[in-house]
């Protein structure tokens, strides 16, 4: 009987580490905080609130805008730029061509070249 006992009293190799895990961890203090401090190695997309409109050389009633929620994404974008012409051109911007816009620099891309002519496209 006595040598159950003690067996009972002992503690197996998995109790024991937890057992001493939960000692040393006793006193410890955890803090969890806010990733978003000053560190500047992932930088975000502001908000944009204003679409920004391009400007097309030699037009005959194409449109093309870049809307708001498109700049603050800053994501790699292809452009319908139709407008109210009879044939389509579409504009296609890179995702730094799309920061560049929401910062208000200037970018300058080609369009398609759809019925044997291109326009030229300038965001700024």
């Amino acid at each position: 009987m006595r040598a159950e006992k003690k067996r009972e009293e002992l503690m197996d190799r998995r109790e024991f580490s937890v057992q001493t895990t939960l000692a040393l961890l006793a006193g410890v203090t955890i803090t969890i905080s806010d990733c978003s401090g000053d560190d500047d190695s992932s930088p975000t997309s502001p908000t944009v609130t204003q679409d920004v409109s391009g400007t097309v050389a030699t037009n005959h009633g194409h449109r093309v805008t870049v809307t708001a929620a498109q700049l603050t994404a800053a994501n790699s974008i292809t452009l319908d730029m139709r407008g109210d012409a009879t044939h389509p051109h579409s504009v296609s911007l890179t995702a730094e061509d799309v920061r560049r816009i929401a910062q208000r620099s200037q970018v300058t891309k080609d369009s398609t070249n759809d019925n044997g002519h291109l326009h030229v496209v300038t965001f700024n």
